[in-house]
């Protein structure tokens, strides 16, 4: 899966001379969390609503309501902004850039082709589009686990024996944890009832459990 099939498309900028009031207004209107900064063509900053909480009237207590509203009135995003955007092309695959991320340690990246930004990925995007898919999460059905189950031949005999019944498989995947020494098979079945299914693979000699979705 690449970048550009999950990423939102409607991305709003602002200028780096925008006050953070009207950034703050424009982030509650579009109900957004963060907002890219472009001067012109150049992609030159972002800056999220975390960052603009931290300066808000909690970090300026000491301040009458009126000075607060000139200071947010007339402070910019250029003072508050991150200037080192991470981004990414729309053919970024989503593994490299979830690895990008987590090692720049940020929560979203800027979709950029030709220098012309197209689009914003976040981690939400990867959690709802992606991961949600994988595990079957909010998706009828049952969910079972095949212990020790994780090399293709077994895994073959798995899936040929519930194809054998005729019950259809939302999603496979295989989890692999060296320090618990766990090498199991979850499979998200179409199907309510997986006491046939679970019965046999346990004919297969496997250890099989119902997971709750």
């Amino acid at each position: 899966m690449l970048v550009g099939d999950v990423m939102s498309k409607n991305v709003v900028t602002i200028a780096s001379h925008t006050s953070l009031a009207d950034a703050r207004r424009i982030m509650d209107a579009q109900k957004f969390r963060r907002l890219p900064v472009v001067d012109g063509d150049k992609l030159v900053g972002i800056v999220t609503k975390d960052t603009l909480d931290r300066t808000g009237p909690s970090q300026l207590t000491t301040f009458s309501v009126h000075e607060l509203s000139y200071l947010l009135n007339r402070i910019t995003v250029e003072k508050v902004m991150r200037k080192e955007v991470v981004t990414v092309t729309p053919d970024t695959t989503v593994e490299k850039a979830v690895a990008l991320a987590q090692a720049k340690k940020v929560g979203a990246l800027v979709v950029v082709q030709n220098h012309t930004i197209i689009g914003i990925v976040t981690t939400n995007d990867f959690f709802y589009k992606v991961l949600n898919h994988i595990l079957g999460i909010g998706m009828p059905g049952s969910r079972i686990v095949v212990r020790n189950c994780y090399k293709g031949r077994d895994v073959e005999n798995v899936v040929a024996a519930i194809n054998k019944i005729g019950v259809e498989i939302t999603t496979l995947f295989t989890i692999d944890i060296l320090d618990a020494k766990k090498h199991d098979l979850v499979i998200h079945l179409e199907t309510e009832d997986s006491s046939s299914v679970i019965k046999a693979i346990e004919q297969l000699g496997c250890q099989v459990s119902e997971r709750e979705r």
